[in-house]
């Protein structure tokens, strides 16, 4: 008895495909975003200076991204990605802020806003084994 393409992909419940889809486009712009940082290029180090930010944040902010990736991917470890989540709506929303604060690439703010809520998406579909498990009441 053969299964066919569409009964597989039935079988895999559509919350893990949102979530998966929208980690993948977390991971991935974390980790572009991470290494454009750490190498400072030119348009990153003129935005960051736009926004009167030092440049040697850069490294700081794109070593965080890089872990932050890392700590999505790896399977358990549920207090470490809670902490990346955390940190990778730190950095969005601080993002939105000062671009719409200084006036600078205002038309980022969208594309930020968008990853920002992927990562809530993210974090609110992860599967029970990447989730802090509830306390046992005393």
């Amino acid at each position: 008895m053969s299964t066919s393409t569409s009964d597989r992909t039935r079988a895999i419940p559509t919350r893990a495909i949102i979530y998966w889809t929208a980690t993948v486009l977390v991971v991935a712009e974390l980790i572009v975003g991470g290494l454009w940082d750490v190498a400072r290029l030119p348009f990153v180090r003129d935005t960051v200076t736009h926004l009167n930010y030092p440049t040697y944040f850069l490294v700081l902010l794109g070593v965080w991204k890089l872990l932050g990736a890392a700590a999505l991917l790896v399977p358990r470890a549920p207090l470490v990605k809670e902490w990346a989540y955390a940190g990778i709506i730190f950095v969005d929303s601080g993002a939105i802020v000062s671009h719409l604060t200084v006036g600078y690439a205002r038309g980022e703010v969208a594309v930020l806003a968008v990853l920002a809520a992927l990562t809530v998406v993210s974090w609110a579909l992860r599967p029970p084994g990447r989730r802090i498990p509830p306390a046992n009441p005393v």
